[in-house]
């Protein structure tokens, strides 16, 4: 049993190195980088569809505003020529049209609370977005120069900290 233990690790051991040796840190971190550019992008375009969604309801919300206008008038004439029938299908409509209204305002203020959240996501995604851009042109200039001091951690971005913050980042796209 203990031996099977040993060569299951050593065969482990080896495939980590195996992986080490091809991961390329700058195209991984390259790669990061990518995707959350990708990621702030699909997000700002979610805030344009659901801008374009709340300019439609506002319209839509105009009309009923002028429909009830108008009703109001025709009201004011049925009272007048003592049309109650035809009274009470207006008063229908115009009930009709009043709950229409507050419908599309919740729908409305609820857009702008969700196109408030995503804009302040987005906004924390780019800094940390810019922050990583900064971090790997660091690294990325120090690979070039030829020297790969991994232990001087004010330089470079270490391989541990691009797959912490890979993984920090992905878990947090998956859960919105």
């Amino acid at each position: 049993m203990a031996l099977i233990a040993r060569l299951s690790r050593l065969f482990q051991a080896d495939m980590h190195a195996v992986l080490d040796k091809i991961e390329e840190p700058e195209l991984l971190l390259k790669q990061a980088i990518r995707e959350m550019e990708e990621s702030i992008t699909t997000d700002e375009r979610q805030i344009r569809c659901w801008e374009y969604e709340q300019q439609q309801l506002a319209n839509k919300y105009d009309q009923q505003t002028e429909t009830l206008t108008e009703l109001e008038d025709k009201l004011s004439l049925c009272f007048k020529s003592n049309k109650d029938d035809l009274a009470r299908s207006l008063i229908k409509r115009k009930l009709e049209t009043q709950q229409t209204k507050l419908f599309l305002a919740e729908k409305m203020t609820s857009l702008k609370e969700k196109i408030s959240r995503l804009t302040k996501r987005i906004l924390e995604h780019q800094a940390k977005l810019t922050s990583m851009k900064q971090k790997a042109d660091a690294f990325l200039d120090e690979n070039k120069s030829g020297t790969s001091d991994w232990d001087n951690q004010s330089a470079a971005v270490r391989d541990e900290d691009i797959e912490v913050a890979f993984l920090y980042e992905k878990q947090k796209w998956s859960e919105s």
